[in-house]
């Protein structure tokens, strides 16, 4: 070392350059991996903490976390103040982007990564503070997509088809609703009817994707919620689902609830992470989900997909027919009719997101979006209600459930039309550092 030192004097007073002999060898490769992979632990942890800060300036933030408990504890302790907090994450971001690239595809990943949730914790920082985005520039920042909508006038054909399969005479979303109050499962008969749909779920994501031995969720029926379910990831393979009975739940909900909040949906999706990122490769960043991020297109998107990947066709009503139907004490003549219905009003899904950008634009008045749910999602004032109140709530993040779904569901079935590389895609989305852009065709 001494003669290395005394070599690079002689270069500052004479210009000539040291031999060759006595040059440093570069890094090795593995050396330089190491380095990245060691910056990169380093802002991942830093990024946990910030976003743990992030999450008590506003409840619900952070959707789930299961790291270290010191970390929240600090952030409980000793948050920074609003101004410290934008600047932490500008500094995170500029750090994450000093990195030397890398040839290791999981240190770019890793990048990818932390770069688009930074970007979305600067937008929801902004939002924070008060500062109102126009509805697809809050969608960008937040969810990494800018989401375009066809006109309301494009599901009048949709209303058109539901009407002849309800005739009678009133408003058309009055019909609808009164069919729909026949499929109401009775509150004594809730539990045995979710209990059996979640486990069939279960099974048939069993089937294609390997599950923790230890895994579980609990279940609880709750009341003066904006949504219809929701999981709470606990951490350690473990989800607590809850069930929303403010309003009469159909027996259509129960498969939908069943995958889209436990399997393969937001269950199994936390786990995998937990699993293969946080837990194999100790990738910190992963044992926090803030909600406000880009892996809620990714967590609601694949929900929803894998309802169908789970149901494909008529396996769904031979189901709902041969088993939740008597559990629920209704009648499995009639559940033939009614899936039909079923999947006439799926086609009105994307009028849901027109109206919530015209909303929360403001584009149109309260009452006069009241009305347009309505008419377009054929739901009685009560349920119209709830609706916009979720919207008031999430405001854009309403488009993961649509756009996700739509985007998810054109990438996995790039992958292969046979249902194992079908079930192999979802997996690797679930269980991979994805991101909308890397869907996109």
């Amino acid at each position: 070392m001494k003669a290395i030192a005394a070599l690079a004097v002689a270069v500052l007073l004479t210009g000539c350059p040291p031999p060759q002999s006595y040059a440093p060898p570069p890094p090795s490769a593995t050396a330089q991996v190491t380095a990245a992979v060691s910056d990169i632990d380093a802002i991942s942890r830093d990024y946990v903490k910030l976003t743990l800060e992030l999450g008590e300036q506003e409840a619900g933030y952070v959707d789930a976390y299961y790291g270290p408990p010191d970390w929240a504890l600090a952030a409980k302790a000793k948050p920074r103040y609003m101004r410290e907090l934008g600047n932490g994450i500008v500094d995170l971001m500029l750090r994450l982007d000093g990195l030397p690239s890398s040839d290791d595809a999981l240190v770019e990943a890793r990048k990818r990564f932390l770069s688009a949730q930074l970007e979305a914790a600067l937008t929801r920082h902004a939002m924070m503070q008060g500062e109102v985005f126009p509805f697809a520039k809050e969608a960008k920042g937040l969810f990494g997509v800018t989401p375009t909508f066809a006109p309301l006038s494009s599901y009048d054909a949709a209303l058109a088809t539901i009407a002849s399969l309800v005739p009678g005479d009133g408003p058309l979303h009055e019909r609808v609703e009164a069919y729909q109050e026949r499929f109401t499962i009775p509150t004594s008969r809730l539990k045995p009817v979710f209990d059996a749909a979640i486990a069939e779920c279960k099974r048939r994501t069993a089937q294609y994707i390997s599950l923790p031995a230890d895994e579980n969720f609990r279940m609880e029926f709750v009341t003066d919620k904006s949504w219809s379910g929701y999981n709470y990831y606990q951490g350690n393979f473990q989800s607590l689902i809850q069930i929303n009975t403010d309003l009469p739940i159909r027996i259509s909900r129960a498969v939908d609830l069943g995958c889209h909040e436990g399997y393969p949906g937001h269950h199994v999706y936390n786990m995998l992470l937990e699993q293969r990122l946080t837990r194999e490769l100790g990738w910190q960043e992963f044992s926090i989900y803030p909600l406000y991020s880009p892996q809620s297109l990714i967590a609601e998107g694949s929900a929803n997909y894998g309802i169908d990947l789970a149901f494909p066709g008529e396996e769904r009503l031979a189901f709902e027919r041969d088993v939740l139907y008597p559990l629920a004490g209704l009648d499995p003549s009639t559940a033939a009719d009614y899936f039909k219905l079923q999947q006439a009003l799926s086609e009105l899904k994307g009028a849901r997101f027109v109206i919530a950008q015209a909303y929360l634009d403001k584009t149109i008045t309260k009452d006069e979006a009241l009305a347009l749910i309505q008419k377009y999602q054929l739901v009685s004032r009560e349920r119209a209600e709830q609706s916009l109140s979720f919207n008031d709530q999430y405001r854009s993040y309403v488009i993961n459930y649509g756009l996700g779904q739509d985007i998810v569901k054109a990438w996995i079935e790039r992958q292969g039309d046979a249902p194992v590389w079908r079930w192999k895609a979802m997996e690797k989305l679930l269980s991979e550092p994805m991101l909308p852009d890397d869907l996109v065709e």
